[in-house]
């Protein structure tokens, strides 16, 4: 049983090293060069550690409140394996921004150089996006062979990662960095982005992993999942986009880029939807530039605008809404509304 001095995340990331053992495992028995092991390993850590852990434990909180336990009832078979379902999260997340990375030339990713700026690493980091993918499928194979729910477990990250991919696709078309066309924006477009993009495999993926694991996984309680968890997952990532222009640089840690990176951001499609004739050329000729005095500009257009005020309408609305559609969650299987109201109770009024 685990000790009470390990912080959750603490407990979490105890789980990783034995995870990076299990692949170098898997890799000797290919009898690979010990070079290209220690790469892997380097990839595995650099890529994997280091962020908040929010998508993997998640897993975690949800198969513990599902069961009805607290985290040091859980037996230590239950946790790792809970905790492995977790990391194979956190293993997408790090081959999604690998290449995320690379297609929009970022510099740093938690503080450090991205990957693919490394010394040596370049566009090897490539190919080792995709090797953090397939230990998703290595771990699953290795712990969940056996279950039942082991075909489902597959089938979800297959769906999953492709609705990534997706929502990324029409992003990138929508807002490449280096060409800005504001008439390609709108609120449906940045809806289907974010809901493709980020919802899917950060609220509902780790929420019907837990689901599976825990035996509660009916295809009426998975839709009752989904059909909270992607709203839900879009007003996360509007909060994000409004963050990035309104919240304070000090608590967020960092300093919002949106309005310069001509992101599809709902800040920006918000406006676009009211602006006058007048107001949108200012757009136009300032919005998406690399430029200090030009996006000081748009941010007091956004002030003329309102928008701040147009957020917080939409926060209490949006709020309202998935605190009804909670209450009326069908428990009768075993699902139960404390999963989802625990995610909202994590977002409401964030401030980073």
């Amino acid at each position: 049983m685990s000790t009470t001095s390990q912080t959750p995340k603490e407990k979490f990331e105890a789980v990783f090293p034995s995870i990076v053992d299990e692949l170098e495992a898997t890799l000797k028995k290919t009898n690979i060069s010990p070079e290209a092991i220690e790469w892997y390993k380097k990839s595995l850590v650099y890529n994997s550690v280091g962020g908040k852990a929010n998508r993997g434990l998640s897993v975690v909180d949800t198969y513990r409140l599902l069961k009805g336990k607290t985290l040091e009832e859980l037996s230590d078979d239950e946790y790792k394996r809970a905790a492995i379902l977790g990391w194979c999260v956190e293993l997408l997340q790090a081959y999604f921004l690998v290449a995320d990375d690379m297609m929009d030339q970022s510099i740093t990713r938690r503080g450090q150089p991205c990957w693919y700026r490394v010394p040596k690493v370049g566009n090897i980091a490539i190919n080792d996006a995709f090797m953090l993918e397939a230990a998703i499928y290595i771990l699953l194979k290795n712990h969940f062979k056996k279950e039942a729910y082991y075909v489902d477990l597959i089938e979800l990250f297959h769906e999953v990662t492709f609705q990534t991919e997706l929502g990324q696709l029409l992003d990138l078309l929508t807002a490449p960095e280096d060409e800005v066309d504001l008439s390609k924006f709108s609120l449906q477009k940045h809806s289907y982005i974010v809901t493709y993009k980020t919802a899917f495999y950060s609220f509902y993926l780790p929420v019907a992993l837990a689901m599976y694991m825990a035996g509660i996984s009916s295809e009426q309680d998975l839709k009752q999942a989904n059909d909270i968890l992607i709203p839900l997952g879009e007003y996360f990532q509007i909060q994000d986009d409004y963050l990035d222009v309104y919240g304070d640089p000090a608590v967020i840690g960092k300093i919002g880029t949106d309005i310069q990176d001509n992101k599809c951001s709902w800040v920006v499609n918000t406006a676009l939807k009211i602006v006058t004739p007048e107001q949108r050329q200012i757009l136009d000729e300032n919005y998406g530039r690399k430029d200090a005095e030009k996006e000081k500009v748009v941010k007091k257009l956004f002030e003329e605008l309102n928008i701040q005020q147009l957020y917080l309408d939409y926060e209490d609305k949006i709020v309202k809404e998935l605190r009804e559609k909670i209450a009326k969650v069908d428990e009768s299987r075993g699902f139960k509304g404390s999963v989802l109201e625990a995610f909202l109770n994590k977002i409401y009024k964030r401030q980073k």
